[in-house]
């Protein structure tokens, strides 16, 4: 118990930063509980005045993963498993991608095209009121990869997923439950490659990931309850202006540098 109380300590926070925190991962994971993606877009500008983006994205990573399990296990049944075996390797390859890019090269300008081309999707979506009813099955190659992608460089690609998914299921449980489950495999994927770098050797990240579990919890419960209480059409509009949040917050974290 002292090695925590020390660890809060030295990390500098104080009971009102500790409370912003928690009231943060809160609203995330409402988020998150309602479309099942977007907690390092609602939580990462907040939490960036706490700790560095190196530890953020690896704990939301850990809740994540929890996050999701939770959504996935009362609606398993619900999952299509062809959608869910149609993207999966392209989330993969795009995973693989991620971490290289993140090694190797910059990812500004990924980030910059990204946001553009989600703001515009969600633009158009909110606007044009007559598009095709159905995306195209093969539209899944380059969701699921740039999913990966932007998921293992910026913690942030669920909302492509939410985009091929909505477009592609007549269901809403059958979207979130899809997701869920496809959500669930890419932070193992990501679990893993943290765990391979020594990421989570660390004990303080795991405490303040077991310290903030209760907040995550309440989120995500009030998040679903949310959503069951929506229409199809009001849930696929919900969701489409959490995109265009999410573009917009992609472009603003590509211009504060």
């Amino acid at each position: 118990m002292e090695q925590v109380i020390e660890w809060f300590s030295v990390l500098g926070l104080t009971p009102l930063g500790w409370l912003c925190i928690e009231l943060t991962v809160v609203g995330a994971y409402v988020v998150f509980g309602i479309a099942g993606f977007g907690t390092a877009l609602v939580a990462g500008p907040v939490l960036i005045h706490f700790m560095p983006l190196s530890r953020i994205i690896p704990l939301l990573v850990v809740l994540d993963f929890i996050a999701a399990l939770g959504n996935l296990l009362p609606a398993r049944r619900s999952v299509v498993k062809s959608e869910l075996l149609r993207l999966l390797p392209c989330m993969a390859v795009g995973c693989t991608l991620g971490v290289l890019f993140l090694l190797n090269l910059k990812s500004d300008v990924l980030l910059l095209l990204m946001g553009l081309f989600v703001t515009a999707y969600a633009l158009y979506s909110l606007m044009v009121k007559v598009r095709p009813t159905q995306l195209a099955a093969g539209w899944a190659v380059p969701m699921g990869t740039v999913g990966g992608l932007f998921g293992a460089l910026f913690g942030s690609g669920g909302f492509l997923y939410a985009i091929y998914l909505n477009a592609r299921l007549t269901s809403k449980e059958q979207a979130r439950a899809t997701q869920g489950a496809l959500i669930s495999c890419s932070t193992v994927v990501r679990l893993g490659l943290f765990v391979i770098a020594g990421v989570y050797a660390e004990l303080s990240l795991l405490v303040l990931a077991v310290c903030l579990l209760p907040a995550m919890l309440i989120g995500s419960w009030i998040g679903r309850g949310i959503t069951m209480k929506l229409s199809r059409e009001a849930f696929v509009r919900l969701i489409t202006w959490l995109v265009l949040i999410s573009g917009i917050a992609l472009l603003v974290r590509y211009f504060s540098g």
